[in-house]
């Protein structure tokens, strides 16, 4: 049975999702360039994981176009098939990629990602990157014709800055429509988005945030500091990122050893902890997408919804990682 919990609304729509979602990239099972950046997953550890992460109370999806070149999608939707949840149980997400691409291309393309997810309502549809070769304003007028002709429900964003956010934002009100998110990278060690715009923007306008990488990438379990040599053998590109070298490494272990001691006091993990965080610090607005390789990783995300941290402990986080609210 799934759990109930507290639901919240994204942005000004009438979808209301759990805190933690399930970020989807991992399912691209190594298609395309960026599908390689994870192991390759049966579909039997996919069913897993979606299985677990829905009784743990999780209700919506985020995939994309380009996670796997339609793979997550398809993966996506075949496990929720399989679990017998229709649409009005679900909430899926997935995006656009604009890169090298007009915004006729979302008309274009917007029945291929219906087709990949089987016909599961695609209750937000997102522009991945701000890079494209169409103004933002040419998007936005795609993604209205697009909940005009009933393809998808809402429109949101994702890797937009302040400015960017406000100009979508004014561009679908002018056409009566509400941009409803705007999709980030935010966790414990990369505040940017507190100090360069992005959350009071979206906060004065209705906008959730929603966080993508919330464990930085697994650096916030603190399992690449206890065992260094666990970066060169299962973590792809990350070997080659400055956070997962020995001084990025250094430069979190104080955040680690906070979230450490905080598991501790609340018997919970570090991950548990650094993504209660996320979903609390700045109240209801931002939720949180991690993703899950493992059916233990799914169960481990779901259990940070089922306690909230003291305010006295929110803050002493908020202390021991403020150098990264700019960098």
């Amino acid at each position: 049975m799934e759990k109930t919990m507290p639901l919240r609304q994204l942005g000004k729509s009438d979808l209301m999702v759990s805190a933690i979602g399930l970020g989807c990239w991992q399912f691209s099972r190594e298609k395309g360039l960026g599908g390689k950046y994870w192991p390759f997953l049966k579909e039997s550890e996919i069913l897993e994981i979606v299985r677990v992460s829905l009784e743990g109370g999780i209700n919506w999806f985020d995939t994309a176009e380009s996670y796997g070149m339609g793979e997550s999608e398809r993966a996506l939707s075949a496990a929720l098939k399989k679990l017998g949840k229709p649409n009005e149980q679900v909430i899926i997400a997935t995006k656009w990629m604009p890169v090298l691409r007009r915004a006729s291309s979302i008309l274009k393309t917007i029945d291929k990602r219906i087709q990949n997810l089987d016909n599961y309502r695609i209750d937000l549809y997102q522009i991945h990157h701000p890079w494209s070769f169409s103004s933002t304003k040419a998007q936005m007028r795609a993604m209205a014709r697009l909940v005009h002709d009933k393809k998808v429900r809402y429109i949101g964003v994702s890797n937009f800055s302040a400015k960017r956010m406000k100009k979508a934002y004014d561009e679908l009100s002018s056409l009566g429509l509400d941009l409803i998110s705007n999709q980030v990278r935010y966790n414990l060690i990369d505040r940017r988005i507190e100090t360069n715009g992005i959350l009071d923007k979206a906060k004065e306008l209705g906008i959730s945030i929603i966080a993508y990488s919330p464990l930085a990438q697994g650096i916030l379990s603190g399992k690449f500091h206890d065992d260094p040599g666990l970066i060169r053998r299962r973590s792809g590109y990350r070997k080659y990122m400055g956070a997962f070298k020995p001084k990025g490494l250094e430069r979190s272990r104080g955040v680690v050893q906070a979230l450490k001691e905080l598991a501790e006091k609340y018997r919970a993990t570090p991950s548990q902890i650094a993504l209660n965080w996320v979903i609390n610090y700045c109240g209801e607005a931002i939720v949180a997408i991690p993703g899950a390789t493992s059916s233990t990783q799914a169960k481990d995300n779901t259990g940070s919804m089922r306690f909230k941290l003291a305010e006295d402990d929110l803050r002493y986080l908020d202390r021991v990682s403020t150098p990264f609210k700019f960098k």
